[in-house]
């Protein structure tokens, strides 16, 4: 007798297997003759024993990207657009001139209040004079009181005129210097969304896009299942969660970001829709690598599980109704046979040789899995033998 029992589940995966390996057995005459009508040889296999460990838990998840800060260029001022002063796509500096717009009204504006402030600081001069000899004559009793406060009234009017005057005079210097349209910030700037000629009725019309590149925001979504079930494994001791998450970008070509983020934003309300969260993180982007709008993947590291079984993805097979692995077991007739346990699998880890998944359930400490030669078991319970036996027989 062997010393594993199978479940209910782990007999209809046997049934499964054994069905797909009899397929493969009978298309694969030589091995049987091979072995001199004592039926097929057993298969060399090499098996890794499973052990609790200590390992990364990774995160992965679609993202988008954007800009640290994406500005939308308009016209303070209405006017007729001039001139447009940069290369569409380029990149710009804070304070760098866009667009210029006609500046001739502006200036006849400027010229205009100029005189106004002009015209009142001379009233207000009159009236600094007016007041300076009334005070004289009042001293000699040679003018009313009345007399006396109208001119004093005069300048506090003529005083207050010339203030009025300033702020016109400032607000058309204002709309002036509006006329040169000016990014607000460094970045790349888009394409021009109106021609020279074009009659700008204000803020009302955009005008181009100017995007920071360098950081880059990454924007994800966490499910809310996800998040109950790696807090409710902290809870129980199974998972240590950190502080803040690293990232890593994963691009299209399957090819690794040279730099790592780190997430500075998660959002306390659900989507209603979708059910997720969103997250955000900030990661460099100093050679503008990365553009907004860009589809990746990201990793989210910095957690760890413990006590985990893991196991090499290529020992995880697939039955069609579910996953399972081989374990090398001890034969009813004597040596060693290879038998499927199905098993549920969690997140993958990296390995010093490759990828692994994490076991949630199916497996125990101590059993032995096999790892490689699983093309060369073609049903359940067929004789095996590990690699290192067979070298040692020849």
């Amino acid at each position: 007798m062997t010393r594993m029992s199978l479940s209910s589940g782990a007999a209809k995966l046997t049934a499964v297997v054994f069905s797909l390996g009899l397929l493969s057995a009978c298309s694969e005459p030589s091995a049987a003759s091979d072995a001199g009508g004592g039926g097929m040889p057993p298969a060399t296999v090499n098996v890794q024993k499973v052990e609790l460990k200590t390992v990364p838990l990774l995160i992965e998840s679609p993202a988008l990207l954007a800009g640290s800060r994406e500005v939308e260029i308009r016209a303070r001022v209405s006017g007729i657009l001039e001139k447009r002063n940069f290369t569409e796509g380029a990149a710009v500096k804070a304070d760098q001139t866009l667009f210029s717009l006609d500046a001739a009204p502006f200036k006849a504006a400027v010229n205009r209040n100029k005189a106004e402030l002009a015209a009142a600081q001379a009233r207000r001069a009159q009236a600094e004079r007016t007041l300076k000899r009334l005070d004289k004559l009042r001293k000699d009793g040679a003018v009313s009181q009345q007399s006396y406060d109208d001119a004093l009234s005069a300048l506090d009017i003529a005083g207050a005129d010339v203030k009025t005057a300033e702020a016109i005079l400032q607000q058309s210097q204002l709309q002036l210097n509006y006329t040169e349209v000016r990014s607000p910030i460094n970045g790349v700037v888009s394409r021009e969304l109106v021609s020279e000629g074009t009659l700008v009725s204000g803020p009302e019309l955009l005008l181009t896009h100017v995007t920071q590149l360098d950081p880059m925001y990454v924007r994800f979504s966490v499910a809310e299942r996800d998040q109950l079930k790696l807090r409710a494994e902290a809870q129980n001791g199974k998972v240590d969660l950190p502080e803040k998450w690293q990232v890593k970008l994963l691009l299209a070509d399957g090819s690794v970001y040279n730099q790592a983020g780190v997430v500075d934003f998660s959002d306390v309300r659900i989507n209603t829709q979708t059910g997720t969260s969103e997250m955000k993180a900030e990661i460099a982007n100093p050679d503008a690598l990365l553009r907004p709008g860009q589809f990746v993947r990201i990793q989210l590291e910095g957690a760890v599980r413990h006590n985990a079984i893991v196991v090499p993805q290529k020992a995880v097979l697939d039955s069609g109704t579910g996953k399972f692995v081989y374990l090398l077991a001890d034969g009813e007739q004597g040596g060693k046979v290879a038998l499927p346990a199905p098993v549920e699998v969690g997140e993958w880890v990296k390995l010093d040789n490759g990828n692994g998944w994490v076991i949630k359930s199916g497996l125990k400490s101590g059993d032995e899995v096999i790892i490689e030669g699983m093309a060369r078991i073609f049903f359940p319970g067929m004789p095996v033998q590990l690699a290192a036996s067979a070298a040692d027989a020849g």
